[in-house]
């Protein structure tokens, strides 16, 4: 029997409405105790996905207006009887209604418990339960499409489609190894190997599209960098859309470091305005310089920018050489005016430049499909499954190490058991990624980084 549960589960703060969720077996008894319907029913009474008209009411008194709507198991988002409560948004009322709530019988829902039932109860998996809390946090429109696409069960139906293939052929390899006697047909290696092959490709495709997808749904820590007074405050600037940065023509100016999220074509940023990179008697500047080289060590994308209008100091190539093999872009500032840097040296360090004037925003398009590009989220399609997160990634990283053991048995000619033992661990870690198979800790550990109410 499942303990009732309550929280509020529209955000704690003033707004048009606020919506309580009460979830498990004695859910519209409760809130039978604290709804008084204007038409005179009881919540009991009522079919599942019906609302009521009525008042909160608390020890007698009245709390709120309020509308109730009933959801009866298992046709409700938790696969349990629920009762949602929509007040008044104001945050005294709100907290006033889940407290009557908590008070007639339900207790307060931890993080993600709603959606641990939902997972619980069979209504999803755990990548499509991950995939809700992708959704809440989405802040563009890629990021809500990928989210939407994983909650619509993508990244499921391809696992189980892996899955299958490994299953049978794990359950042909076993008949055959422990039924020698029996009319089974000879084991195919050419064939077995070919279907491990087809999966340890797909695995290979989904986790070679892990970085670029977290790009679009969870953001990359960027790094601005360069020497003093080439344009990093205001480039800082003019991906922020406002004065983030101060701007002047003191060199040093930035000496800590300035961040701002920002979303660029369909990436989001998490941008760093580090302090100039030089050689410098300033205690103060000194930190933020070594801040800012630790910067480069970290980010997960470093733009690099560079004075085009002037000759390349040693600053400079020690900045290149900081970035020399990184995810980073080249940005040549200020071609309003005329140029005078080493393009050449540049590109043939980093690849990837582009010219900018952080000034007039011209270059604006080229930068954005720059970082598009080197991030790979230009041929990240949100339409298609995708690992979404770590412990999605590291599951599936396991499965295929699994795969390349069994394909590496098959080939040094070792016993049947040893490779059905790669094959059931790459089953078994596959399982997991959908939490088929997931342990009681690894549920826990998803769930807790839920909000309350959902």
């Amino acid at each position: 029997m499942a303990d009732t549960i309550a929280a509020l589960s529209t955000p704690l703060a003033a707004g048009g409405i606020g919506v309580i969720r009460i979830s498990g077996d004695d859910a519209i008894t409760v809130a039978d105790k604290v709804v008084r319907t204007t038409s005179g029913k009881s919540l009991s009474s009522l079919k599942g996905y019906t609302a009521a008209h009525g008042r909160v009411v608390s020890d007698g008194d009245t709390v709120d207006e309020c509308v109730a709507l009933v959801f009866r198991a298992p046709k409700s988002y938790t696969g349990e009887n629920t009762v949602e409560i929509s007040c008044h948004g104001g945050v005294f009322v709100c907290n006033q209604v889940l407290r009557a709530v908590l008070s007639c019988g339900a207790r307060p829902a931890e993080a993600g418990e709603f959606t641990k039932r939902a997972f619980l109860n069979g209504k999803m998996d755990l990548s499509e339960a991950e995939a809700v809390m992708d959704l809440i946090n989405a802040q563009g429109q890629s990021s809500m499409k990928a989210a939407l696409t994983a909650l619509d069960g993508a990244l499921s139906r391809k696992i189980d489609e892996l899955c299958s293939v490994l299953l049978s052929a794990a359950a042909h390899m076993s008949a055959w190894v422990d039924y020698p006697d029996d009319d089974i047909p000879d084991l195919d290696f050419t064939v077995l190997r070919e279907s491990l092959l087809s999966v340890h490709e797909q695995l290979s495709g989904l986790l070679s599209k892990f970085d670029a997808g977290k790009a679009i749904t969870g953001g990359v820590d960027t790094a601005i960098v360069g020497k003093p007074n080439v344009g990093k405050s205001a480039l800082m600037n003019m991906l922020s859309g406002f004065s983030r940065s101060i701007v002047t023509d003191i060199a040093g100016t930035t000496r800590d470091i300035v961040e701002e999220t920002v979303r660029v074509g369909s990436v989001l940023l998490r941008l760093s305005d580090t302090a100039g990179i030089r050689e410098t008697g300033d205690v103060v500047e000194s930190i933020g310089v070594e801040m800012a080289r630790t910067k480069i060590e970290r980010a997960g994308l470093i733009l690099a920018v560079f004075d085009g209008s002037g000759d390349l100091e040693q600053s400079d190539k020690e900045i290149l050489e900081l970035c020399r093999d990184k995810n980073v872009i080249g940005i040549v500032n200020k071609t309003d005016l005329p140029k005078k840097a080493d393009i050449e040296y540049i590109k043939s360090v980093l690849g990837e430049i582009v010219f900018l004037s952080a000034k007039t925003h011209e270059g604006e398009k080229e930068l954005t499909r720059a970082i598009e590009k080197v991030l790979g989220t230009d041929k990240i399609d949100t339409s298609q499954a995708m690992l979404a997160t770590e412990r999605q990634r590291r599951s599936a990283l396991l499965a295929l190490e699994a795969i390349n053991e069994a394909i590496e048995g098959i080939d040094l000619g070792i016993t049947m058991d040893a490779i059905n033992v790669c094959i059931d661990t790459a089953i078994e870690k596959l399982l997991e990624l959908t939490g088929k198979k997931a342990n009681e800790a690894v549920v826990d550990e998803v769930f807790s980084q839920f909000c309350v109410g959902k």
